[in-house]
């Protein structure tokens, strides 16, 4: 009697652990039809502070930021541990540029040059806006440096982009910025 007790036991509950398999394997394919559900972008966390890509998805002065940061397919990149510190143009600041230049380098043919671009807004490691220093030079992702100046107590990127507020994120911090840092030439 005890063996067959024992027996349908381990029957129900094989046949229960099978279901349930056969269940979150039918979810990740439902994931999988519906879109692609890859990378550090793809995870679904509605608990924890927002990443530096989902404060920006979540600021209505980021738009076009956010529009090129896809267009450069570095959404999964930005959305890693980091420590990322972002120089986050406004949409204001894009529009201080010429007429056309942000629809061109939104063009595929353009993708290397926009990430260039993108990447000179980027550094690794978090420099938060009461350590930096008039004169300070930060390497960028790109490999080019900007330059931090201080004038009458205000914050600026290359001498020209005003820090206007900064966000901590989860994963670094952003510094939003009234300019669009534009590399040297090489």
């Amino acid at each position: 009697m005890k063996k067959i007790n024992l027996v349908l036991i381990v029957l129900l509950t094989s046949t229960i652990f099978a279901c349930n398999s056969a269940d979150v394997k039918e979810e990740q394919n439902e994931k999988t039809e519906n879109g692609p559900s890859i990378g550090q972008s793809g995870v679904q966390d509605d608990a924890s502070q927002k990443n530096v890509v989902q404060v920006a998805v979540s600021s209505k002065d980021h738009t076009t930021l956010v529009t090129a940061i896809k267009a450069g397919e570095l959404v999964d990149a930005l959305s890693n541990a980091g420590p990322f510190t972002v120089f986050a143009p406004t949409n204001e600041a894009f529009n201080k540029l010429p007429a056309g230049t942000v629809e061109g380098l939104l063009k595929p043919e353009s993708k290397e040059t926009l990430v260039d671009i993108l990447q000179y807004h980027v550094s690794v490691g978090v420099y938060k806006a009461d350590a930096l220093r008039d004169g300070q030079s930060i390497g960028q992702v790109n490999g080019d440096n900007i330059k931090i100046t201080k004038k009458e107590g205000v914050l600026y990127v290359n001498g020209t982009a005003k820090i206007v507020a900064s966000i901590p994120s989860s994963n670094g911090i952003i510094h939003v910025i009234d300019g669009v840092l534009l590399p040297p030439k090489k």
